[in-house]
């Protein structure tokens, strides 16, 4: 036995050993698991609202413009590693990457009277700041339902000012759109219209009936695309 704790003593062969396995395990261990406890990685494509309690930490309202009050501002990670402190912080991870939603049919008319059958969709993406991802994550109950509405809105108004019976294409259409709606989806949802796109369109079968009963306008094609219809 005295061999035995010789052998472990701090004098000893085995005891040294012991001590640098002791340190090696540590260093490649204990320590980068007890600093991960304290860093924050946010990948590419996400970013992370600080929250305590489960509830988000807005920061103090900033002043506003003259009379009007301030707003306040998540705290939020951009992607990348980050130190977190105090240990008791908490982070909600928000999708911040490209995305796209379809708008519903609607049929508008253009300054010609001509009537389109649209369909159309849009892309878009969270803005990563601390006003736009409160705005995004907390001020607005369906986000894509309330973009759908304002973008839907600037799509009629560019319409309704188009002359003829084809639309234009799609990168001179996005383009006015996207400069009629941005502000207002910025402000009002916390989020980027990236594109907006119209995936076809058509004559409502409202506007062909009208140019058949139309003594005037009973051309032989408007009659034949109406009994194509049947």
């Amino acid at each position: 036995m005295d061999a035995i704790f010789s052998m472990f003593s701090s004098g000893g062969a085995m005891g040294g050993l012991v001590k640098t396995g002791t340190a090696v395990f540590t260093v490649l261990l204990v320590v980068p698991a007890l600093l991960k406890l304290f860093i924050v990685t946010v990948d590419e494509g996400w970013a992370a609202i600080r929250t305590r309690n489960g509830k988000p930490i807005i920061r103090r309202a900033r002043p506003g413009k003259a009379g009007t009050a301030g707003v306040g501002e998540v705290v939020f990670l951009s992607p990348g590693s980050h130190g977190a402190f105090p240990l008791f912080y908490w982070y909600k991870l928000i999708d911040v990457r490209c995305r796209a939603t379809d708008l519903p049919a609607r049929q508008l008319t253009a300054a010609s009277g001509h009537q389109h059958l649209v369909h159309a969709s849009f892309e878009w993406r969270p803005v990563v700041s601390g006003r736009d991802l409160r705005v995004f994550e907390l001020d607005v109950v369906n986000v894509t339902e309330r973009a759908a509405n304002i973008i839907s809105a600037a799509l009629r108004d560019v319409i309704r000012t188009l002359e003829g019976a084809e639309l234009p294409h799609n990168d001179v259409l996005s383009t006015r759109v996207r400069e009629a709606c941005t502000e207002s989806v910025l402000t009002a949802c916390g989020v980027e219209v990236v594109n907006v796109l119209i995936t076809g369109d058509a004559l409502t079968d409202g506007y062909l009936l009208s140019q058949a009963i139309r003594g005037s306008d009973n051309a032989p094609d408007v009659v034949a695309a109406l009994h194509a219809l049947n």
